[in-house]
């Protein structure tokens, strides 16, 4: 009997030891592929790597428990233990899990974030209907957001992961910019149009948005239509392209001052509204 039990225990051993090792080789090969990954991910976003360091102690605690799970439950001898630890563990598991809900909420989030990449350090964004501005930072809890008056806005990861997401850099930075135009019935719109292209090609922001195809084709490189008519003026659209939204928005507002004080000079009117009265006399 004695030496029965010796060779069980040596048989444990052994079992023990190659757990171990196909343990460490495991949490090796992949904590070594999550770092290539997260490095790669957070250059693309551009945000610390750190943020993201406990990603991958997440995964060897994952590695490392699964291997004792695997030891407790394979020695008959061990597996009562076993059940009664984890038993104890899973109730505190689960106090754990629903006092902090909101923060593994926002961690979850701030995974998919790095994953699929919706927005960069320094892109400007749009988030829901109201917040814009340019992201700053992203972390696992939350991402920081500084609008056009300077200010930080914190918000959780998880409310950014459930809001559409305005983002005109996500592909190419380039941005086409509408400009509208009202000019009267009775001015000249033809003239009105070169003035429009020949303020826009003046603008040292403006920027060839044409494709290839576009150029050979012998478009203007400023696209400008005349949409549908209003009650007393055509309105012109212009598409004026930016390198990014915030040099697009310079252009923008430039180009607003200096386009009517053309057609100041040039003798077209930029219509207004106005109203006819009629006044009746009892007399």
């Amino acid at each position: 009997m004695p030496d029965f039990i010796g060779i069980k225990a040596a048989d444990y051993a052994i079992f023990i030891l190659i757990v171990i090792i196909v343990s460490l080789l495991i949490h090796k090969v992949l904590r070594y592929s999550l770092s290539r990954y997260i490095n790669k991910s957070s250059k693309e976003i551009r945000v610390d790597p750190t943020h993201y360091v406990f990603l991958k102690n997440a995964l060897s605690l994952l590695v490392f428990l699964g291997a004792a799970i695997l030891i407790l439950y394979s020695i008959p001898e061990l597996r009562e233990l076993g059940l009664s630890l984890f038993a104890g563990a899973g109730i505190l598991a689960a106090i754990i899990g629903f006092a902090s809900q909101a923060a593994f909420s926002n961690i979850i989030s701030g995974i998919f974030l790095v994953i699929f990449k919706p927005f960069r350090v320094g892109d400007v964004i749009r988030v829901g209907s109201e917040m814009l501005g340019i992201v700053e930072d992203v972390t696992l809890r939350h991402t920081l957001i500084r609008d056009f008056e300077n200010r930080r806005f914190v918000i959780p990861n998880s409310i950014i992961d459930s809001e559409v997401i305005h983002n005109s850099a996500i592909r190419e930075e380039e941005v086409g910019n509408f400009l509208y135009i009202n000019v009267g019935f009775e001015d000249n719109v033809d003239r009105a149009i070169e003035i429009i292209r020949e303020e826009a090609e003046k603008h040292p922001e403006l920027i060839d948005g044409r494709t290839p195809q576009e150029k050979s084709m012998g478009q203007p490189k400023i696209e400008v239509r005349v949409m549908p008519w209003k009650s007393y003026y055509f309105e012109l659209r212009a598409k004026v392209w930016s390198r990014d939204h915030l040099s697009g928005f310079d252009l923008k507002t430039d180009l607003y001052k200096s386009i009517p004080k053309r057609f100041k000079e040039e003798g077209i009117k930029i219509p207004l509204p106005a109203q006819n009265l009629s006044v009746k006399s009892d007399g």
